[in-house]
């Protein structure tokens, strides 16, 4: 029985993207330096609260440090705060409809949880404790140490972790960016005063900025966070990473993984800021290169030469610098290949303009995503969170849709011309070395390391 022939003449045509909206925020500011950005949206009663906290490494010689106490605080913290256990603590957030995570990453600590909209007052009281009063208890930090070392063991034996931070050293050098993962021993050696004392130097209200999105009250929400946290209380400035050094590419590197059935490639490079003119470009130039599942990556090296499952693209951004990445996973046998086709179509996106159909494809991808992601409460509070903490305000969103609007495809080709040139770019490949660094050298000059050893970046 043959199968029936969709009739692609009945599917509607797509409809024009809708302009962006800017959201309506309220910005105060407590006397302790702390910012609160409030953005009403009734309709659904829920409110997410996003506490972002300045807290780079303050230095590339401390960094490693940092992240190891980093590492062990973000889950020690939540064990135990003023008069309550972590047990209590719990049992106060739930009677909410909150669960408060906490997470970090090389430029910020995040609070973040999603509450009921009269048990704000209860949970900025519980969070007014984690910040003020935190206990760091031997016995919880104990388990939490011993937690995160069993974690660490197991993810550098992870070939996608292996070649994120192999990728991560090449890109940024001595800049503490490079530390993608705490060092085992360093992380062994955290005291509960070690993380009393990062606690009290980093976590900070100055140059911290909280987020409510939700079925709030401005008014009410800026009475019930200066109650609760205008006690949270410390000196000293908030640490932001300093720029990224500038990228010297250099040979290809392979990180050594005997008997590896696939080997990981990884690119990178540098990208276009958020405030930079040409940021909208540059994604419109990723997306068609490899950003979603419609680009000519994808097309080559997936349907064409099935090489890999799940190749992609992306523009990524951190206080310090922005970033391109390549990502593929392929079969041992075409490493080779499969690099080469991937130079071959970021050399055809700097050389040659991409189509009109290619580009309305990737704009409408992109502002659909972009729509789609600041419709729920919580991709905006998680949006606006990281759009405040670069120094920016919510009419980013809308001039960043005016601008992938009206792009035209000779701004897409210089685009690509300035950041996805192979020749601007780092490459890494994680795989068995014996079997994979000859096919690789036909390409170039290729350097050979063991996974965690030291190279000259």
């Amino acid at each position: 029985m043959t199968a029936p022939v969709l009739d692609l003449s009945l599917v509607p045509p797509l409809g024009e993207p809708r302009p962006a909206t800017v959201p309506e925020v309220h910005e105060t500011s407590l006397p302790n330096g702390l910012r609160l950005v409030v953005v009403p949206r009734p309709g659904v009663p829920l409110v997410e609260l996003r506490l972002r906290v300045p807290f780079a490494a303050s230095s590339a010689r401390s960094a490693a440090a940092h992240v190891a106490r980093t590492s062990v605080l973000t889950g020690a913290l939540l064990l135990g705060a003023g008069t309550h256990d972590q047990l209590e603590i719990a049992q106060l957030l739930q009677a909410q409809g909150a669960e408060l995570s906490v997470s970090a990453n090389a430029d910020r600590l995040q609070f973040s949880t999603t509450l009921l909209p009269e048990g704000l007052g209860a949970v900025l009281g519980v969070l007014a404790e984690l910040l003020s009063r935190p206990a760091y208890a031997a016995p919880q930090v104990d388990a939490e140490r011993s937690r995160v070392v069993e974690r660490l063991r197991i993810a550098r034996s992870q070939p996608g972790v292996i070649a994120r931070t192999a990728l991560a050293a090449r890109l940024y050098g001595a800049h503490p960016y490079a530390q993608q993962l705490p060092d085992a021993d360093l992380v062994a050696g955290v005291t509960p005063a070690a993380l009393r004392k990062l606690h009290r130097d980093r976590v900070l209200p100055a140059g911290s900025t909280l987020v409510l999105v939700g079925e709030v009250d401005p008014a009410a929400a800026a009475d019930a966070v200066a109650g609760a946290l205008t006690g949270w209380t410390a000196e000293g400035s908030a640490v932001t990473a300093a720029p990224v050094p500038v990228l010297e590419p250099g040979p290809l590197r392979v990180v050594d993984r005997p008997g590896a059935v696939q080997s990981n490639i990884r690119l990178g490079g540098p990208a276009p800021g958020r405030t930079d003119p040409e940021l909208a470009a540059a994604r419109l130039a990723g997306m068609v290169f490899g950003g979603y599942f419609s680009s000519r990556l994808v097309e080559n090296i997936r349907e064409r030469r099935g090489y890999t499952y799940s190749p992609r693209s992306a523009v990524d951004h951190l206080r310090g610098g922005s970033s391109f990445t390549v990502d593929a996973d392929v079969a041992t046998a075409v490493t080779g290949p499969a690099l080469l086709e991937t130079w071959y179509e970021l050399g055809r996106m700097a050389l040659t303009p991409v189509t009109d159909a290619e580009l309305e494809s990737a704009r409408r991808y992109l502002l659909g995503s972009l729509a789609l992601r600041t419709a729920t409460h919580a991709g905006l509070a998680s949006t606006l969170s990281s759009l405040f903490g670069a120094g920016l305000t919510a009419e980013w969103l809308a001039d960043h849709q005016r601008a992938l609007a009206t792009v035209g495809i000779e701004e897409v080709t210089e685009a690509s011309q300035r950041w996805l040139a192979p020749a601007g770019l780092t490459a890494v490949v994680v795989g068995d070395a014996a079997q994979i660094a000859v096919p690789l050298g036909a390409m170039g000059p290729v350097e050979v390391t063991a996974p965690d050893v030291p190279v000259q970046a």
